[in-house]
C-alpha cells in the first residue's frame, strides 16, 4: 500500500501543499530514553490517572490501535518495538510508515534517579543499521548543539558517520535538533537564531542523497520558525517536536502557531501518549491544523471527553490556559 508520508512529501516538493497534507507522527519511542515509566501511567475506565505505570504490552497495543486508526502518517518506535509490530504485519496494508529511532543521545536519557539531562548532550547510538534495514527504511537521528566546539564537533562527527552508514544500507532519515538541555547563555530569541544557523550550516555540506527528509525541532517562537521555514522552502521541510505534555491548549496552540509560521510536520510524543484519549487528541489536532482555533479545539476536546464519560485531567478553564512561555510570543 502507498504510504501517506511519501504521497505528502511529493506534494510538498511540487508546491501543492494544503493543510490536509500536514504530516503527523506519533513519537512512541520513549523507551529509548527511559525505563519503566516510559509508556506512561495507567488510567482507569473513567480516565483517572493511577500511580502505577503501563506495561510494555499496553504501550504496544496503543501503537497498534493508533496505527490502525489512520490518524497519523508515521509511527516512530524503538527498534525492539518496531520488530515486534512489523513482524505482525501491522504496517503491510497500512498507509502509516513505521520509523525507528536510530540514535539515543544522552539528553534523552530520562531514567529515574539519573542526572544525565543536567549535563551537555553527548552522542551515542545503540542500534545496528544492518538489523534496522530488515525492518524499515526510515528512521530518526537526533543532534544537539551546545555552543562548545569540542561537544559540537563530536556531535557532528557522529551525524556524519551515521549518514555514511545510512546511505550504505539505503535508509532514509529525518533529523531531530534539540535545544540544549542546560543553559547555554542565550534567551529564546537568540536560541532560535543559534539553532537555525547551526542547522543550515550542517545541511550545507550534504548532497541530496544524504540529506534528511525533514527536520524535527523545538518551537523557538514565530520569528525563528518563519525564518527557517522560508529559507529554502522548496527543499527544506520543517517540523516541530512536542516537548512536555503541558495543557491541551499548549498542544493546540503549538500546532496552530508552528503551522502558521511554516511548519509542515508535527512529531509529538507526550502530548499524545499522556492525553486522556489519544485518538481524540489526534483527531482534534487534525482539526486545528485545518482551521479550528486552538481555544475552540480545547472546548471540542472536552465536550467529546464528556460524551465518552472520560474525566479530563484539568477543568476546562485550566486546560484553556497557555503555560509554555514560548507560545505567548
Amino acid at each position: 500500500m502507498k504510504k501517506n508520508l511519501d504521497i505528502k512529501l511529493k506534494k510538498f516538493q511540487s508546491g501543492k501543499f494544503l493543510p490536509k497534507d500536514f504530516i503527523i507522527a506519533d513519537a512512541k519511542d520513549a523507551d529509548m530514553g527511559g525505563g519503566v515509566p516510559a509508556p506512561g501511567n495507567i488510567r482507569d475506565k473513567s480516565g483517572k490517572i493511577k500511580k502505577n505505570f503501563k506495561t510494555l504490552p499496553s504501550y504496544l497495543n496503543a501503537m497498534e490501535d493508533i496505527t490502525k486508526s489512520g490518524l497519523v502518517d508515521i509511527m516512530l518506535m524503538s527498534a525492539s518495538n518496531a520488530e515486534r509490530l512489523i513482524s505482525k504485519g501491522l504496517f503491510k496494508n497500512s498507509p502509516v510508515t513505521p520509523a525507528i529511532r536510530l540514535n539515543d543521545t544522552s539528553d534523552i536519557w530520562g531514567v529515574r534517579h539519573g542526572i544525565y539531562q543536567n549535563n551537555f548532550a553527548k552522542p551515542f547510538r545503540t542500534v545496528n543499521m544492518k538489523n534496522i534495514k530488515k525492518l524499515s527504511d526510515l528512521g530518526l537521528f537526533s543532534i544537539t548543539f551546545s555552543r562548545n566546539v569540542e561537544l559540537d564537533i563530536s556531535m557532528l562527527n557522529a551525524y556524519r558517520d551515521f549518514r555514511i552508514d545510512a546511505q550504505a544500507h539505503n535508509i532514509r532519515h529525518f533529523l531531530e535538533v534539540f535545544n540544549s538541555p542546560v543553559d547555554i547563555g542565550l534567551d529564546i530569541k537568540e536560541t532560535g537564531e543559534y539553532v537555525n544557523d547551526c542547522i543550515l550550516k550542517t545541511l550545507a555540506g550534504q548532497v541530496n542523497a544524504e540529506r534528511p527528509l525533514f527536520l524535527k525541532i523545538a518551537y523557538n517562537g514565530p520569528k525563528a520558525m518563519e525564518e527557517l521555514a522560508s529559507y529554502d522552502p522548496n527543499n527544506l521541510i520543517v517540523g516541530i517536536l512536542g516537548g512536555s505534555k503541558g495543557t491541551t491548549r499548549d498542544c493546540f496552540e503549538l500546532l496552530y502557531k508552528a503551522s502558521k509560521y511554516g511548519a509542515k510536520v508535527a512529531l509529538f510524543g507526550r502530548k499524545i501518549n499522556l492525553a486522556e484519549d489519544q485518538k481524540l487528541i489526534l483527531k482534534t489536532m487534525r482539526m486545528v491544523i485545518e482551521g479550528l482555533q486552538p481555544l475552540e479545539g480545547v472546548k471540542y476536546y472536552h465536550d467529546q471527553l464528556q460524551k465518552k464519560n472520560i474525566k479530563p485531567d484539568r477543568t476546562l478553564s485550566k486546560d484553556t490556559v497557555i503555560t509554555e512561555l514560548v507560545l505567548k510570543l
